[in-house]
């Protein structure tokens, strides 16, 4: 693993922090790295408020949406909101469908089968629309590259409302508002919304239009934190006030169908991890295994008995989902090791009978073992889909969009992408991605990286700097959990590997004389020679609470340890 330590900060905003915030030199450091170098930024920082939310008219089309929204209401029109199997459009679709039956009741919604329709809007979806009398579509969380479906439902008298946070291509569909910060054209301040985002945003229009404010509409922002913890979008700037808001109603007064997923949760307060790694997987595996329609029935339902029974369905399928993500994983690198691919640049397995809905969790656990772009490709009806995963500073959108020749279509992001091809150009794909990434991607990013904000010495961690630390929260992309480096170190004897196979360390660490903290390192088991060989080590780690039979520590979750340099 790479440690890169984060170059120092410009120590003169660094005392200017110092002296205006009363604070020690390493928390102004860590402000100044995430940009915050006033006053007025550390206040925004560290208070997010509602007021801080941007006009949500400043988005490109959105009187346009408004409008038209607003007629259909007028002349009493069905409108179907539509959104992506996954946590951001089932969110998305909640939100958006949930607000407007709140004042009107000709709404339907609308998600697509993963395996029948595939991703993004589909012809059944316009279908059902024109079966059903609806002549508006709400589309949330796809839609920005759907250019012959637009047509398609125009030529039904059916028109399309998009709201995307996707990167558009060079041609916008002909819809009637095309919602997206990523627009060349759009203004809008802040441009890292994810899909369920945007819907807010079209959601906090309206209501102004309806004499409501912002505190209306908190009860939403369950849904939004939600959405913004799943698709690892960054946590800064208006996600940062969107995330803080929701993460509050998910920890006070949540939705029933939220309120069933956390209820055996043996914790106090939930942070953006535990959305990331409790209640995103379970709202998930409903698209995964079975349907996404199972996710917008469990969060919009407001019977906390009903939504009681639908969150105990979906926990199943949830085992289910484990069960194959397990398997999978396990056939897909012995493929690997059979074709001989260890040593790639990239990994690009096929197998016909993997299930679609892992297949994506799959490339990302493949990564852990073969860190490189990692492509899972499975049968999708006549063709061949595949789910993408990237490490860390490689575009994996840009190398897909080398390879355009050989797909049928693909859409994504930076980090994650899904693609489709025919299945007679699966081999020359497969050589031409590799040939893509090993030309462009830079040696030391196939090298785990840890990046470290700053080295300090045991005795600055403080309760007080803890308390400090805590009020940067929600963490995520752009704002993650600080990472620190120590020199020096030695365990005091009581290193042990530990878990149901061993594979985790834990230990008791201490510098110098001074005090020792208690330190968990998730799968460095093998590294127990370095902690407990007599000599001195190095650490990087985070700073965490621990509870242990109503006692609360300070304790460090290690990422990684190596000899004393």
């Amino acid at each position: 693993m790479r440690w890169t330590l984060k170059s120092k900060p410009d120590s003169q905003k660094v005392k200017h922090l110092m002296q205006v915030l009363q604070i020690d030199e390493v928390v102004a450091s860590l402000l100044v790295q995430r940009g915050i170098e006033t006053f007025e930024e550390a206040k925004t920082f560290f208070r997010p408020h509602l007021s801080d939310l941007h006009d949500p008219y400043l988005m490109k089309d959105m009187d346009k949406a408004v409008m038209r929204i607003e007629k259909a209401i007028a002349d009493g029109e069905n409108i179907m909101v539509f959104g992506d199997y996954d946590v951001d459009g089932t969110t998305a679709v909640s939100l958006v469908s949930s607000y407007l039956r709140s004042f009107y009741p000709n709404v339907a919604t609308y998600i697509p089968d993963r395996y029948k329709e595939g991703y993004g809007v589909s012809d059944a979806g316009i279908d059902f629309a024109d079966d059903n009398g609806i002549t508006l579509i709400v589309a949330l969380d796809c839609g920005i590259k759907s250019i012959d479906k637009v047509e398609y439902a125009k030529s039904k008298g059916i028109d399309f409302i998009i709201c995307d946070h996707h990167r558009p291509g060079d041609e916008l569909p002909d819809a009637v508002a095309v919602l997206d910060p990523k627009r060349a054209d759009c203004n809008y301040p802040y441009d890292e919304l994810c899909g369920c985002g945007v819907g807010f945003k079209l959601v906090q229009a309206l209501s102004e239009r309806r004499g409501q404010t912002i505190t209306d509409l908190v009860p939403y922002l369950d849904l939004v934190a939600t959405a913004i913890a799943a698709d690892i979008v960054p946590i800064t700037g208006e996600n940062r006030v969107l995330a803080t808001f929701g993460l509050d109603i998910i920890n006070t007064f949540p939705r029933p169908g939220i309120q069933a997923l956390i209820q055996n949760v043996k914790k106090q307060k939930l942070t953006i991890s535990d959305v990331v790694f409790i209640i995103a997987p379970r709202i998930n595996a409903a698209g995964r295994i079975y349907h996404g329609n199972k996710a917008v029935e469990l969060l919009t339902e407001f019977n906390l008995e009903q939504a009681e029974e639908f969150a105990s369905q979906i926990e199943g399928l949830n085992t289910d989902r484990k069960d194959l993500d397990k398997q999978i994983t396990t056939e897909a690198l012995m493929q690997i090791e059979t074709n001989n691919e260890q040593e790639r640049f990239s990994t690009v397995v096929y197998d016909e009978n993997w299930h679609k809905g892992v297949i994506g969790i799959v490339a990302s656990r493949l990564i852990e073992t073969y860190y490189r772009p990692t492509l899972v490709f499975t049968k999708s009806g006549e063709k061949l889909a595949a789910s993408a995963r990237s490490v860390k500073d490689f575009d994996i959108y840009n190398a897909l969009e080398a390879c355009a020749d050989y797909l049928e279509q693909f859409g994504g992001h930076m980090y994650a992408a899904g693609l489709t091809l025919k299945e007679e150009q699966f081999a020359g794909f497969k050589q031409k991605f590799e040939e893509v990434v090993s030309t462009t991607i830079a040696p030391e990013l196939l090298i785990p990286e840890v990046a470290v904000d700053a080295e300090i010495d045991f005795i600055d961690i403080t309760p007080k700097f803890f308390r400090i630390l805590k009020q940067f929260e929600p963490f995520g992309p752009g704002n993650m959990t600080p990472v620190f480096l120590s020199r020096g170190l030695r365990d005091t004897g009581y290193g042990k590997p530990i878990g149901a196979d061993e594979t985790h360390l834990r230990l008791f660490i201490k510098q110098g004389e001074g005090e020792g903290f208690g330190a968990i390192g998730f799968g460095l088991a093998s590294k127990m020679n370095i902690a407990c060989g007599g000599e001195l080590f190095d650490a990087v780690y985070s700073i965490e609470e621990n509870e242990w039979n109503g006692n609360v520590t300070l304790q460090l979750r290690l990422r990684d340890i190596r000899c004393e340099e």
